[in-house]
């Protein structure tokens, strides 16, 4: 495994070097302006421990042409968790969303990651329990890829069956990533197996599933014995058959007397701990294996949390990651490390030939002010490849109230950041999936956003936000 060794010294030379030379962003670069705020549905909590926002890494909006599609998580009335929830599938077009399909049949926990083709084919990967009847509890499931068509979303889907290294024991629990390969028109689907690897295959330009294998886990040491792991929650792309790969250590607390300690607190015998962020990269999903794994970041010793947010590949290869840190699980503070100090950031890195060349803060919130941690945050790519940021934070305003606001800023050619702009939203997101160039969506002038909004308890909202330049033109 291979570990990033931090240090003051290396990080300013090193953020020093890369942005010398960048001019400074001129003020109104884009101008965001909110075009369409609506809800798209309102779902019941199924209190299976998911929910519409539960396949964080990956998406649940895509864009085809001049069409949107979603997909919802329904909780059906008098099954039993875990699996008592369905796939809706909606779509907008000029007239508004419009549920189009539903799954009468089979039963799920997760909601449906999507990705669509430019030529109209719109695809949900979905994983239906084998349990029957109304059986509750865990049980194994069948991963499978349903094919749409967005001239006629309402017609029966194709089923795709992917093809699997062996018999993997899939289950409800499946951790999945769901990402295309727009130009290429080529597919990437990854679940996890218990706490071990996860499994992956490969849907190639051919329609073919020409590729299958494993992603085994990086190892925690220190134990009785090395132990693995387990990634949750990545962000995925591929991209001309090259795979990346970023997610979080999801884990049950491995420190005795932490987990003591908080089993005092909160009455559970179970406590799962994000505090490390790791990175992996093949060449060639088809025919190379994955690298050894990069450590992002860390923050173990003060029990805080981490999470991925987005990853993007530029065109000349670097990868660009988007996470968010918070410093310190306060429960454990007084008595464990009492003079540690609070912090949240949202981090933008830049990952060159396996080595993290850049790391800055988007935005950061000293003390205890809460506001920026979590996975309400994203990239968004435009047409001729500029990056921006959009993300959430609880700003503050000048009678020292904090307010939540959606805000957009670019990162600039060498790394340097531009000036923030709010998202005038009447209902900013707390949090949200975009349609992502990772899900095969095209880049765009056009922001869609669908997820959680402030102030609307059980319901996920849409908003087309267009990015302009100060004379409304795109910028």
């Amino acid at each position: 495994m291979i570990r990033l060794q931090e240090s003051a010294p290396f990080a300013l030379l090193t953020v020093l070097g890369f942005l010398a030379g960048v001019a400074a962003a001129s003020a109104g670069d884009v101008t965001p302006i909110v075009e369409v705020e609506e809800n798209v549905y309102t779902y019941t909590d199924a209190r299976n421990g998911a929910g519409p926002m539960w396949c964080a890494g990956s998406t649940t909006l895509v864009r085809s042409g001049d069409r949107l599609f979603a997909s919802g998580l329904e909780t059906i009335p008098g099954a039993e968790p875990l699996n008592n929830c369905r796939w809706v599938l909606f779509t907008r077009d000029a007239g508004g969303w419009r549920r189009v399909r539903a799954d009468d049949e089979g039963r799920t926990r997760e909601p449906s990651p999507m990705a669509a083709f430019a030529d109209g084919r719109v695809f949900l990967s979905v994983n239906p329990t084998l349990n029957q009847g109304s059986k509750s509890g865990a049980g194994p499931a069948r991963p499978d890829v349903l094919q749409f068509q967005a001239g006629e979303p309402d017609g029966p889907p194709k089923s795709l069956a992917p093809a699997w290294k062996g018999s993997p024991a899939f289950t409800e629990h499946s951790y999945r990533s769901f990402v295309a390969d727009g130009p290429g028109a080529e597919l990437l689907l990854l679940q996890n197996i218990d706490y071990a690897h996860a499994e992956w295959t490969f849907r190639d330009h051919d329609g073919a599933w020409s590729a299958s294998g494993q992603l085994r886990w990086p190892t925690m040491e220190g134990g009785k014995k090395p132990t693995p792991l387990r990634l949750c929650y990545p962000n995925v792309a591929l991209r001309n058959r090259s795979a990346f790969f970023f997610g979080v250590g999801d884990i049950f607390e491995p420190n005795d007397a932490w987990r003591a300690y908080k089993r005092e607190l909160t009455g559970r015998e179970w406590d799962y701990v994000f505090c490390r962020l790791f990175y992996s990269w093949t060449p060639d999903i088809a025919s190379a294996p994955f690298a050894g794994w990069v450590e992002i970041a860390n923050r173990d010793a003060t029990r805080g949390h981490v999470w991925p947010c987005d990853l993007w590949v530029a065109p000349g290869g670097d990868v660009h990651l988007l996470w968010t840190e918070r410093a310190i699980d306060e429960r454990l503070r007084a008595k464990f490390f009492p003079e540690a100090k609070q912090s949240e950031s949202l981090n933008h890195g830049v990952v060159r030939d396996g080595k993290l060349i850049l790391r800055q803060a988007v935005a950061e919130e000293p003390g205890e002010a809460a506001g920026v941690s979590g996975s309400g945050h994203r990239f968004h790519v435009t047409p001729d490849d500029r990056l921006f940021v959009v993300h959430r934070i609880n700003a503050a305003g000048p009678d020292g109230r904090r307010t939540l606001e959606n805000r957009i800023v670019e990162i600039l050619p060498g790394g340097k950041l531009g000036r923030p702009a709010k998202i005038p939203l009447g209902r900013p997101f707390t949090n949200f999936f975009t349609a992502t160039p990772r899900a095969g969506s095209p880049p765009s002038w056009t922001l869609d956003m669908l997820g959680e909004r402030a102030g609307v308890p059980n319901a996920i909202g849409y908003a087309r936000v267009r990015l302009g330049a100060p004379d409304g033109k795109a910028g």
